[in-house]
């Protein structure tokens, strides 16, 4: 099955961030829309880059941010998504398979893959919708194999 599907049943809004954002502006967003990853994008359109809660763990973390582990305080607004994000971004065409997505996010231990169309951004998948997706799939597939034992057709 190709991720198209996979977006035409969730749907193809992506959240993105700009990368001169703060920090502070990356967790509202993501508490706001109840996801773990943001696409970096100026224009909506372009991959800069893509931010997740791992990134923003990690940039706490690290010695990176000396300002933050000096002062003892969080300072959020003094960090930008462009200094946490993630520059190298796997993704994926429309017409990508689900299989290999799983195979990209599982080698890349990554859990969320933009979908892109003539180099421009149309969509994001994420681990829990490739789940559901194989899971959907299954279950049709465990029917179609019931009716045709019990049916014959």
């Amino acid at each position: 099955m190709p991720i198209k599907h996979v977006l035409q049943a969730k749907g193809s809004d992506v959240a993105t961030i700009a990368p001169d954002a703060t920090l502070t502006e990356l967790v509202d967003a993501l508490a706001e829309y109840r996801i773990g990853a943001m696409v970096v994008s100026t224009d909506g359109r372009t991959i800069e880059g893509i931010v997740s809660e791992r990134d923003i763990v990690r940039a706490l973390c690290s010695d990176a941010l000396p300002a933050l582990r000096e002062s003892r305080l969080l300072q959020l607004d003094r960090v930008h998504v462009r200094d946490i994000m993630t520059a190298e971004v796997h993704t994926c065409e429309p017409g990508t398979s689900i299989d290999e997505v799983m195979g990209l996010m599982t080698a890349g231990r990554i859990r969320h893959v933009p979908v892109v169309a003539d180099g421009v951004l149309v969509g994001i998948v994420s681990i829990g919708d490739i789940v559901k997706a194989r899971i959907s799939h299954l279950e049709w597939e465990r029917s179609a194999l019931v009716d045709y034992v019990t049916t014959g057709r």
